[in-house]
């Protein structure tokens, strides 16, 4: 229970006590893959300046998940080509026959709540995005507990 209020309380926190936001956006949307403890498909999709929607679509214990996030971005380092984010959101995962030991034959289906902690930067002479990040998970339905075992690199195509 501890470890679930801290990490929203830092979710909190990091979502709005950030100032300096404005014109954080690297590009309008971009689609691509995420490479980390589950590999995927991502699509994010700026709704303004500093705010964006991701989706991902990972693949995992002879599974998937369906995960999807708001994001705040800012300027990192000083430099249009580079962006902090932070967000949240939520996830449905999806488990085959080679389910995880911890969740029984009934219940293949857990859900629950994600944060995400990342830098992301644009190349500028190509449409190319890559992002490094953190999401940690905890699982609510048919399985309570936390995990946070999924860092990821993505390279997206930008448009």
């Amino acid at each position: 229970m501890k470890i679930k209020l801290l990490f929203s309380a830092i979710l909190f926190v990091g979502l709005f006590s950030f100032v300096h936001q404005s014109q954080a956006q690297l590009y309008k949307s971009a689609l691509g893959l995420r490479l980390g403890a589950a590999n995927g498909i991502t699509y994010k999709t700026f709704v303004s300046n500093n705010a964006a929607f991701e989706a991902i679509g990972t693949f995992r214990y002879k599974g998937f998940g369906l995960t999807g996030l708001y994001e705040v971005h800012g300027r990192a380092f000083d430099s249009r080509d580079f962006n902090w984010f932070i967000g949240g959101g939520g996830h449905v995962y999806f488990w085959g026959d080679n389910h995880p030991g911890f969740i029984n034959n009934d219940n293949r289906t857990v859900a629950g709540l994600d944060g995400i902690l990342g830098l992301e930067g644009k190349v500028r002479t190509i449409p190319l995005a890559i992002s490094l990040d953190w999401k940690p998970t905890i699982n609510i339905i048919n399985y309570s507990s936390f995990w946070g075992d999924e860092f990821a690199l993505s390279f997206r195509y930008t448009f």
